[in-house]
Protein backbone atom coordinates (compact mmCIF):
# COMPACT_ATOMS: atom_id res chain seq x y z
CA UNK A 1 0.00 0.00 0.00
CA UNK A 2 1.31 3.58 -0.77
CA UNK A 3 1.68 5.99 1.39
CA UNK A 4 -1.05 8.03 -0.36
CA UNK A 5 -3.51 5.38 -0.44
CA UNK A 6 -2.72 4.84 3.51
CA UNK A 7 -3.51 8.18 4.68
CA UNK A 8 -7.53 7.18 4.71
CA UNK A 9 -6.56 4.31 7.05
CA UNK A 10 -4.53 5.68 9.24
CA UNK A 11 -7.33 8.73 9.70
CA UNK A 12 -10.00 5.94 9.97
CA UNK A 13 -7.72 4.46 12.56
CA UNK A 14 -7.36 7.76 14.29
CA UNK A 15 -10.84 8.79 14.49
CA UNK A 16 -12.08 5.33 15.76
CA UNK A 17 -9.01 5.56 18.58
CA UNK A 18 -10.08 8.99 19.75
CA UNK A 19 -13.62 7.84 20.11
CA UNK A 20 -12.68 4.70 22.47
CA UNK A 21 -10.86 7.24 24.18
CA UNK A 22 -13.65 10.00 24.47
CA UNK A 23 -16.46 6.81 25.14
CA UNK A 24 -14.42 5.74 28.05
CA UNK A 25 -13.75 9.02 30.20
CA UNK A 26 -18.03 9.20 29.91
CA UNK A 27 -18.05 5.84 31.43
CA UNK A 28 -15.66 6.61 34.10
CA UNK A 29 -16.96 9.81 34.58
CA UNK A 30 -14.00 11.78 34.10
CA UNK A 31 -13.17 14.76 32.05
CA UNK A 32 -8.86 13.62 31.28
CA UNK A 33 -6.77 10.84 31.77
CA UNK A 34 -4.37 13.02 33.55
CA UNK A 35 -2.58 10.73 35.76
CA UNK A 36 -3.40 7.03 34.33
CA UNK A 37 -0.80 4.98 33.17
CA UNK A 38 -0.04 3.99 29.99
CA UNK A 39 -0.58 -0.01 29.99
CA UNK A 40 2.21 -1.61 27.96
CA UNK A 41 2.49 -5.63 27.55
CA UNK A 42 6.08 -6.39 26.23
CA UNK A 43 7.01 -10.12 25.74
CA UNK A 44 9.52 -12.81 23.72
CA UNK A 45 7.87 -13.70 20.60
CA UNK A 46 6.35 -16.90 21.20
CA UNK A 47 6.26 -16.60 24.91
CA UNK A 48 2.23 -15.62 25.43
CA UNK A 49 1.71 -12.38 23.66
CA UNK A 50 -1.77 -12.98 23.19
CA UNK A 51 -2.29 -14.14 26.41
CA UNK A 52 -0.88 -11.34 28.39
CA UNK A 53 -2.93 -9.02 25.85
CA UNK A 54 -5.84 -10.48 26.95
CA UNK A 55 -5.23 -9.70 30.39
CA UNK A 56 -3.78 -6.35 29.71
CA UNK A 57 -7.61 -5.30 27.66
CA UNK A 58 -9.18 -6.80 30.99
CA UNK A 59 -7.84 -3.39 32.29
CA UNK A 60 -10.49 -1.79 30.47
CA UNK A 61 -13.38 -2.74 32.27
CA UNK A 62 -11.66 -2.00 35.58
CA UNK A 63 -10.63 1.16 35.39
CA UNK A 64 -9.80 4.30 32.55
CA UNK A 65 -8.12 2.30 29.96
CA UNK A 66 -8.13 2.19 26.33
CA UNK A 67 -7.10 -0.66 23.61
CA UNK A 68 -5.28 1.89 21.34
CA UNK A 69 -6.35 -0.60 18.14
CA UNK A 70 -2.35 -0.02 17.10
CA UNK A 71 -0.20 -2.55 15.83
CA UNK A 72 2.62 -3.97 17.99
CA UNK A 73 5.21 -2.34 18.42
CA UNK A 74 8.05 -4.17 16.67
CA UNK A 75 11.85 -4.23 17.42
CA UNK A 76 12.44 -6.00 13.67
CA UNK A 77 10.19 -5.21 10.77
CA UNK A 78 7.48 -7.99 9.92
CA UNK A 79 7.57 -8.54 6.05
CA UNK A 80 11.59 -7.87 5.73
CA UNK A 81 12.87 -9.24 9.37
CA UNK A 82 15.23 -6.77 9.41
CA UNK A 83 16.28 -4.37 12.29
CA UNK A 84 13.65 -1.05 12.85
CA UNK A 85 15.98 2.28 13.13
CA UNK A 86 15.62 2.61 17.05
CA UNK A 87 14.01 6.55 16.32
CA UNK A 88 11.32 4.72 14.52
CA UNK A 89 10.61 2.49 17.40
CA UNK A 90 10.67 5.43 19.61
CA UNK A 91 8.48 7.64 17.93
CA UNK A 92 5.59 4.50 18.00
CA UNK A 93 6.30 4.28 22.03
CA UNK A 94 6.29 8.20 21.68
CA UNK A 95 2.62 7.91 20.20
CA UNK A 96 1.11 6.70 23.07
CA UNK A 97 -1.30 8.91 25.31
CA UNK A 98 -1.97 8.04 29.13
CA UNK A 99 -4.49 5.16 29.49
CA UNK A 100 -3.67 3.12 26.36
CA UNK A 101 -3.66 -0.36 26.31
CA UNK A 102 -0.30 -1.37 24.03
CA UNK A 103 2.30 -4.15 23.12
CA UNK A 104 5.21 -4.86 21.68
CA UNK A 105 8.18 -7.08 21.19
CA UNK A 106 11.22 -4.76 21.94
CA UNK A 107 14.79 -5.52 23.46
CA UNK A 108 15.72 -4.46 26.55
CA UNK A 109 18.16 -1.27 25.07
CA UNK A 110 18.80 1.96 27.09
CA UNK A 111 16.66 4.17 24.86
CA UNK A 112 13.84 1.61 25.21
CA UNK A 113 14.16 1.07 28.75
CA UNK A 114 14.41 4.90 29.28
CA UNK A 115 10.99 5.52 27.85
CA UNK A 116 9.29 2.46 29.31
CA UNK A 117 10.51 2.87 32.84
CA UNK A 118 9.92 6.50 33.46
CA UNK A 119 6.53 7.56 35.40
CA UNK A 120 3.33 7.32 34.19
CA UNK A 121 3.92 3.80 31.97
CA UNK A 122 3.31 0.69 33.84
CA UNK A 123 5.36 -2.14 31.70
CA UNK A 124 5.09 -5.89 31.67
CA UNK A 125 7.49 -8.72 30.30
CA UNK A 126 6.38 -11.82 29.78
CA UNK A 127 8.52 -14.57 28.78
CA UNK A 128 8.65 -18.38 28.51
CA UNK A 129 10.49 -21.56 28.76
CA UNK A 130 13.14 -21.06 25.57
CA UNK A 131 12.61 -24.81 24.85
CA UNK A 132 8.94 -24.45 24.14
CA UNK A 133 9.49 -21.28 22.74
CA UNK A 134 11.27 -23.20 19.59
CA UNK A 135 8.58 -25.83 19.42
CA UNK A 136 6.52 -23.36 18.86
CA UNK A 137 8.48 -21.09 16.94
CA UNK A 138 8.86 -24.40 14.44
CA UNK A 139 4.86 -24.70 14.56
CA UNK A 140 4.03 -20.87 13.49
CA UNK A 141 6.64 -20.02 11.08
CA UNK A 142 6.00 -23.29 8.65
CA UNK A 143 1.85 -23.63 9.66
CA UNK A 144 0.70 -20.53 10.97
CA UNK A 145 2.37 -17.52 9.31
CA UNK A 146 2.28 -17.27 5.36
CA UNK A 147 4.08 -14.30 5.08
CA UNK A 148 6.74 -14.52 7.66
CA UNK A 149 9.92 -14.16 6.67
CA UNK A 150 11.52 -17.55 6.85
CA UNK A 151 8.30 -19.43 6.21
CA UNK A 152 9.01 -20.30 2.35
CA UNK A 153 12.81 -22.20 4.01
CA UNK A 154 11.09 -23.88 6.34
CA UNK A 155 8.35 -25.22 4.27
CA UNK A 156 10.66 -26.02 1.20
CA UNK A 157 14.10 -26.45 2.21
CA UNK A 158 13.67 -27.95 5.47
CA UNK A 159 11.70 -31.27 5.21
CA UNK A 160 11.35 -32.64 8.70
CA UNK A 161 9.95 -31.52 12.25
CA UNK A 162 13.50 -32.77 13.26
CA UNK A 163 15.24 -30.30 10.43
CA UNK A 164 12.88 -27.60 11.23
CA UNK A 165 13.38 -27.57 15.52
CA UNK A 166 17.12 -27.29 14.91
CA UNK A 167 17.16 -24.17 12.57
CA UNK A 168 14.82 -22.69 15.53
CA UNK A 169 17.67 -23.81 18.58
CA UNK A 170 20.55 -22.65 16.24
CA UNK A 171 18.89 -19.84 14.18
CA UNK A 172 20.65 -18.98 10.47
CA UNK A 173 24.07 -17.57 10.66
CA UNK A 174 24.42 -17.80 7.15
CA UNK A 175 21.58 -15.62 5.94
CA UNK A 176 20.84 -12.05 4.75
CA UNK A 177 18.66 -11.53 7.11
CA UNK A 178 19.30 -11.86 10.97
CA UNK A 179 18.03 -15.11 12.94
CA UNK A 180 20.62 -15.59 15.30
CA UNK A 181 20.43 -19.18 17.80
CA UNK A 182 17.90 -19.08 20.66
CA UNK A 183 19.67 -17.75 22.97
CA UNK A 184 21.24 -15.17 20.64
CA UNK A 185 17.57 -14.33 20.09
CA UNK A 186 16.64 -14.16 23.89
CA UNK A 187 19.45 -12.25 24.90
CA UNK A 188 18.77 -8.61 24.19
CA UNK A 189 15.37 -8.97 26.38
CA UNK A 190 17.43 -9.97 29.44
CA UNK A 191 17.92 -6.45 30.55
CA UNK A 192 13.98 -6.47 31.42
CA UNK A 193 14.46 -8.50 34.32
CA UNK A 194 16.83 -5.96 35.73
CA UNK A 195 14.27 -3.12 35.76
CA UNK A 196 12.10 -3.01 39.25
CA UNK A 197 9.92 -0.51 37.05
CA UNK A 198 8.89 -3.28 34.77
CA UNK A 199 6.55 -6.25 35.96
CA UNK A 200 8.45 -9.24 34.88
CA UNK A 201 6.29 -12.78 34.72
CA UNK A 202 7.05 -16.52 33.12
CA UNK A 203 4.39 -17.97 31.02
CA UNK A 204 4.09 -21.00 32.85
CA UNK A 205 2.88 -19.09 36.02
CA UNK A 206 0.10 -17.53 34.27
CA UNK A 207 -0.81 -20.49 32.84
CA UNK A 208 -0.42 -23.34 36.02
CA UNK A 209 -0.54 -20.62 38.99
CA UNK A 210 -3.13 -18.34 37.03
CA UNK A 211 -4.97 -16.24 39.92
CA UNK A 212 -1.59 -15.70 42.22
CA UNK A 213 0.21 -14.17 38.92
CA UNK A 214 -3.16 -12.09 38.08
CA UNK A 215 -3.02 -10.14 41.19
CA UNK A 216 0.53 -9.63 40.80
CA UNK A 217 -0.22 -7.77 37.34
CA UNK A 218 -3.21 -6.12 39.05
CA UNK A 219 -1.28 -4.59 41.91
CA UNK A 220 2.03 -3.45 39.42
CA UNK A 221 -0.70 -1.30 37.80
CA UNK A 222 -2.07 0.24 40.59
CA UNK A 223 1.40 0.70 42.41
CA UNK A 224 2.21 2.71 39.03
CA UNK A 225 -0.94 4.68 39.17
CA UNK A 226 -3.78 2.83 37.50
CA UNK A 227 -7.28 4.54 39.03
CA UNK A 228 -9.87 1.28 39.68
CA UNK A 229 -12.81 1.55 42.26
CA UNK A 230 -12.80 -2.26 42.64
CA UNK A 231 -10.71 -4.59 45.05
CA UNK A 232 -8.21 -7.32 44.62
CA UNK A 233 -11.18 -10.20 44.54
CA UNK A 234 -13.11 -8.12 41.87
CA UNK A 235 -10.15 -7.72 39.66
CA UNK A 236 -9.36 -10.88 39.84
CA UNK A 237 -13.06 -11.79 38.65
CA UNK A 238 -12.00 -9.76 36.05
CA UNK A 239 -9.35 -9.94 34.77
CA UNK A 240 -9.77 -13.87 34.43
CA UNK A 241 -12.77 -13.81 32.54
CA UNK A 242 -11.01 -11.64 30.24
CA UNK A 243 -8.83 -15.06 28.92
CA UNK A 244 -9.73 -17.18 26.32
CA UNK A 245 -6.81 -18.28 24.42
CA UNK A 246 -8.37 -19.72 21.51
CA UNK A 247 -9.76 -16.40 20.65
CA UNK A 248 -5.83 -16.08 19.81
CA UNK A 249 -4.65 -15.70 15.90
CA UNK A 250 -1.91 -17.46 16.78
CA UNK A 251 -2.71 -20.40 19.43
CA UNK A 252 -1.67 -23.23 18.94
CA UNK A 253 -1.94 -25.14 22.16
CA UNK A 254 -0.24 -23.37 24.93
CA UNK A 255 1.01 -26.28 26.72
CA UNK A 256 3.64 -26.14 29.60
CA UNK A 257 6.22 -28.30 28.83
CA UNK A 258 5.55 -29.62 25.45
CA UNK A 259 8.59 -29.60 24.54
CA UNK A 260 9.72 -32.77 25.85
CA UNK A 261 7.16 -34.39 23.73
CA UNK A 262 9.09 -33.40 20.56
CA UNK A 263 12.69 -32.95 21.87
CA UNK A 264 15.24 -36.07 20.99
CA UNK A 265 18.43 -36.80 22.61
CA UNK A 266 19.99 -35.02 20.41
CA UNK A 267 17.84 -31.86 20.19
CA UNK A 268 18.76 -31.89 24.09
CA UNK A 269 22.01 -31.86 23.68
CA UNK A 270 22.58 -29.25 21.05
CA UNK A 271 20.23 -26.52 23.16
CA UNK A 272 22.28 -27.09 26.18
CA UNK A 273 25.48 -26.36 24.22
CA UNK A 274 23.56 -23.39 22.80
CA UNK A 275 21.72 -22.27 25.71
CA UNK A 276 22.03 -24.46 28.50
CA UNK A 277 23.16 -21.38 30.92
CA UNK A 278 20.41 -19.40 29.44
CA UNK A 279 17.83 -21.72 31.12
CA UNK A 280 19.84 -21.75 34.32
CA UNK A 281 20.06 -18.10 34.18
CA UNK A 282 15.92 -18.07 33.58
CA UNK A 283 15.58 -20.42 36.46
CA UNK A 284 13.94 -23.17 34.30
CA UNK A 285 16.96 -25.55 35.34
CA UNK A 286 20.04 -25.63 38.28
CA UNK A 287 22.20 -27.37 35.88
CA UNK A 288 23.11 -28.96 32.20
CA UNK A 289 21.54 -33.08 33.98
CA UNK A 290 17.87 -32.85 32.03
Amino acid sequence: MNPVSSRPVFFAKLIRRCMRRRITLIKHRRSSFLGVPILFGNSFPKSGTHLLTQVLAGFTKLGPAVDTGLPTILTFDGPTGRPRPIQDVLNDLYRLQPGDVAYGHLHATLDVIAVLCRDGIAPYFIYRDPRDVVVSHVFYVTEIAPRHVHHQYYRQELHSFDERLRVSILGRPDADIPFPDIRGRFEPYLGWLDQPEAFSLRFEDLVTRQDETLLKIFDHALSRGFPTPWGRETALGILRASINPERSPTFRRGKVGGWQEHFTESHKELFKEVAGDLLICLGYEQDNDW
